[in-house]
């Protein structure tokens, strides 16, 4: 039986699991409303509407909030500090993530921080964490 805190794809977010997996960021978009929303659902939570389609999101977002999980995660297979943020999309829905590839420190994980998706193994999954733009190419703040 898989850990209850590891995520089981559906139906409805079948597609979001499967663009992760290969590093795409695939949301659900209203064709009445045009509205993207998230998490993936079988109605659209603006207008009610059952005509769901999927877009490829740009993968840039902002740091909106965050608290700093301190106590070892056995789940992450991580003995230090880890980020649980709030993050706001460009394409406009906020998700809670994890921002990785920077110190877990109030003075690295600033609000309004630019972020890019970056795509974790996790368990038999490929699940969506943010990085601060530039951290790849050594930019980011203090990776």
């Amino acid at each position: 039986m898989p850990h209850p805190l590891v995520p089981v794809p559906t139906p409805e977010t079948r597609p979001y699991w499967e663009g992760l997996a290969e590093h795409r960021l695939d949301l659900p978009r209203c064709r009445r409303c045009e509205q993207v929303f998230f998490p993936p659902t079988a109605i659209c939570p603006h207008c009610a509407s059952n005509q769901i389609g999927w877009v490829t999101a740009s993968g840039e977002a902002t740091l909106y909030s965050y608290v700093i999980h301190h106590r070892p995660l056995k789940l992450w297979r991580t003995e230090g500090p880890r980020s649980v943020a709030l993050v706001q999309l460009a394409e406009g829905p906020m998700l809670v993530s994890s921002v990785v590839n920077c110190p877990q420190t109030p003075d690295a994980l600033q609000l309004d921080m630019p972020l890019r998706a970056t795509f974790e193994p996790f368990d038999e999954l490929t699940v969506l964490c943010f990085e601060p733009v530039g951290a790849a190419d050594g930019e980011g703040s203090g990776a």
